[in-house]
């Protein structure tokens, strides 16, 4: 992208587009153009681009990457169009002013490379004349085959309009209703699109989710599936900007023009286009999940006896220390040996004195919880807490790479074990090493744009890693991988120096590491942490490059940094006018002040013990009108699953979250919410359990509700038929689960499998 169009085009477009100063979007240009990333603007360079937060400057570069891409086309196009020496002064001033990506397609339509058409071949024939005749409207003749020919050569002028193209597309966009039927022959046996048999809903009020069930079904062969638009006006319009008048010949060509060439395109490209603004929201809900995913509580450095449940194979036990290193494991049998998978846990507990038990939610875990309390209470060890931790993903983990390296000579099932374990000490820790898709948050992940989706969450990951901060002399390899300006390969190369030297004295002394340039330290040295190092500094988010700034505040205030750092009295007492520059600015300084009064303190909330019922622990003790505390374990546009500690996520549908309307279930509540529910439907045979967070009835009208009260279920989600229905609404309706037939039932994690 040039100079030139940054300042005359994108500039006061993106401006206009995300409400953000012209001035502020050049600097994060500039900034992103020199190699910096977006959590070290964010954070170290506020002066420069005005306080922009990480979302902000994500979607500069988002937009920024948009326009870079729509002038690359726009060259290509103008210099195909030059070598076929049609580009006159008016077509490049018409694509040189073009700022969308669709609008310039269609000016390039008529000049675009096509197939053997039937124009051509009409053109081949010597009947382009005759079609310029019928165009002018000048008199004409020719037979019926001859005119036919010029009809083709004219539908097809008038498909490469650009006006005309975007009036057929611009109706599609707006006024078309997605319908979907059921395919010949109908499915013989039920399937999870059954409320989508017979179905239509505007395109322009269609939720994400659904469109993607939608789109599902036709995937699957169970649904037919078309953009249903009112061609009468539109084919008038054709012949009003053609100037059709009154020759019939003209007329047959614009009906020819958009029943065989335009309609289909435009169909096309409204439901491309719709897929892809239903993939964003799909990867925005994902991501947001993930995010508070990531940020969860963590125990803290505490030893941890971890435990991955199961009955035929038995209970796999790992013990791990306050760092999370791996001392000893073994296998009890619980269900078959009791007697002596007590005698072996007690001795476990009593020789290491663990702070806490962390036991997998899988299959026989709530079980195994209860034998665990049973073995402490027996030995008086009342005080080391029981945690169900959620086992997504660690079956993925213990198998991987990461996983084989760092325990070689550990079967993958007690893999999973101490992955369990270090998940409570420090999740993010912990959720680094899996593949974010493989932890089971989200929505039709299968279904959106793969690219979208990594590109999404490979960004959360990294924003979490370094919002926290890393502490240098202990994280693993796919967790520095994570922390901005490092990357696998310096990953690696840190985690070998560490190991071939020692702990690492100083952030200094990361360049001694090979290939750790100044731009990588400048990048990554304020996200790393070393705890007890010779300047307090280092234990801190404070950026080197502000530590004699920070020297001279201390000195001001007659003390070492030693003192200084962590006593809030002395920071309150720095006067941060006295220190701004040219290069330091009000929003730097205070995040200093800040940082000085509780150096590396973690922004992750305190760990909370979930508080489930022990009387509840399968879905045979749930009873409609329990009362219930949960865990949200997953949010999607319809609602949100929480785990009630049985093998089954619960559904609160968006109807029953909250007692006044609400839009987005992101309004009221996030992944790791502790939240009071009310059972209000159990369906055992299908594994299924309705949850309400309502504080009072809902009103009876346009009932539709959570899980068993929302009507049919299917590809979607729990969707739109608990909101009740208007005359704009869609036909046939109901809640919709989230692509999985409930045959199956719901597990954990819900979209773990779509």
């Amino acid at each position: 992208m040039t100079n030139d169009l940054t300042a005359q085009k994108v500039l006061p477009r993106l401006s206009a587009e995300l409400g953000i100063p012209g001035g502020q979007i050049a600097a994060v240009a500039k900034l992103l153009g020199e190699g910096n990333t977006i959590p070290f603007i964010a954070r170290y360079r506020k002066e420069v681009h005005g306080n922009l937060d990480e979302v902000q400057i994500s979607k500069i570069q988002e937009r920024l990457g948009y326009y870079a891409e729509l002038e690359d086309r726009r060259a290509t196009i103008l210099k195909t169009i030059e070598e076929q020496g049609k580009l006159t002064d008016e077509l490049r001033a018409k694509i040189e002013a073009c700022m969308q990506k669709n609008a310039l397609e269609d000016l390039y339509q008529p000049y675009k490379p096509k197939r053997r058409t039937r124009a051509m071949i009409a053109k081949e024939k010597g009947l382009e004349p005759l079609a310029d005749k019928i165009w002018d409207h000048a008199p004409y003749e020719g037979t019926d085959e001859e005119l036919q020919g010029a009809r083709d050569i004219l539908a097809e002028r008038i498909a490469d309009l650009a006006d005309v193209r975007g009036l057929v597309r611009d109706a599609f966009a707006k006024k078309a209703v997605v319908t979907s039927e059921v395919v010949t022959p109908k499915p013989s046996a039920p399937t999870k699109y059954e409320q989508y048999y017979d179905f239509q809903e505007p395109i322009a009020e269609i939720p994400s989710h659904r469109f993607l069930a939608i789109r599902r079904g036709q995937k699957e062969g169970v649904l037919w599936v078309r953009l249903v638009v009112d061609k009468a006006p539109l084919v008038a319009r054709i012949a009003e900007i053609v100037g059709a008048g009154d020759d019939a010949n003209l007329h047959l060509a614009v009906e020819d023009a958009y029943k065989r060439l335009l309609a289909p395109s435009c169909e096309i490209d409204v439901n491309v286009e719709k897929k892809l603004e239903a993939d964003r929201q799909a990867v925005e809900v994902f991501a947001e999940n993930l995010r508070h995913l990531l940020l969860a509580a963590p125990l803290g450095e505490k030893k941890v006896l971890a435990i991955d449940p199961g009955i035929r194979t038995g209970c796999k036990v790992a013990m791990l220390d306050a760092t999370g290193k791996f001392l000893v494991n073994t296998v009890i049998y619980p269900m078959q040996r009791t007697a002596e998978a007590q005698e072996t846990l007690a001795k476990i507990v009593e020789h290491f004195h663990p702070e806490a038990v962390a036991v997998g939610n899988g299959t026989a875990g709530r079980e195994t919880e209860a034998f665990v309390r049973d073995v402490l209470k027996l030995i008086g060890a009342k005080d080391v807490m029981v945690v169900s931790v959620s086992e997504s993903g660690a079956s993925v983990y213990s198998a991987s790479e990461t996983a084989r390296a760092e325990f070689p000579d550990l079967d993958l099932t007690v893999r999973g074990a101490i992955s369990i374990g270090r998940r409570l000490q420090d999740p993010l820790a912990e959720l680094v090493k899996i593949e974010p898709k493989a932890i089971g948050v989200g929505q039709y992940q299968h279904d959106v744009h793969q690219p979208l989706l990594d590109a999404k969450l490979d960004e959360v990951v990294v924003s979490c890693v370094n919002r926290v901060g890393v502490e240098l002399n202990t994280a693993s390899a796919p967790l520095l991988t994570r922390v901005s300006g490092v990357g696998p390969s310096l990953a690696k190369r840190i985690v070998a120096w560490r190991d071939e030297n020692g702990a690492f004295k100083s952030r200094r002394d990361l360049l001694k590491v090979t290939g750790l340039g100044a731009k990588a330290f400048e990048q990554c040295a304020g996200f790393l942490r070393i705890r007890g190092a010779a300047n307090p500094l280092d234990a801190s988010a404070v950026h080197p490059e502000r530590y004699a700034l920070v020297e001279t505040m201390a000195a001001d205030l007659g003390v070492g940094v030693g003192e200084l750092v962590g006593n809030a009295q002395l920071a309150d007492k720095i006067d941060v006018r006295r220190y701004i520059t040219n290069d330091v600015g009000e929003p730097t300084l205070k995040d200093i002040v800040s940082e000085l009064k509780k150096p590396g303190r973690d922004p992750r909330a305190v760990f909370e013990k979930p508080a489930f019922r022990d009387d509840v622990t399968t879905i045979d003790d749930v009873q409609e009108g329990m009362t219930l505390e949960g865990i949200v374990t997953n949010v999607a546009a319809f609602g949100a699953f929480v785990d009630i500690g049985v093998h089954q996520d619960g559904l609160v549908h968006v109807s029953e979250l909250a007692d006044r309307f609400i839009r987005d279930p992101n309004e009221v509540v996030k992944v790791g919410d502790r939240i009071k529910v009310k059972v209000i439907g159990v369906d055992k045979a299908r594994q299924r359990i309705s949850l309400s967070a309502r504080t009072q009835p809902r009103p009876v009208a346009g009932v539709g509700g959570g899980g068993a009260r929302g009507g049919g279920h299917g590809g979607g989600g729990h969707g739109g038929g608990g909101r009740g229905s208007s005359s704009s609404g869609p036909k046939r309706v109901g809640g919709e689960h989230g692509g999985r037939s409930f045959s199956s039932g719901f597990c954990c994690n819900p979209f773990a499998n779509l």
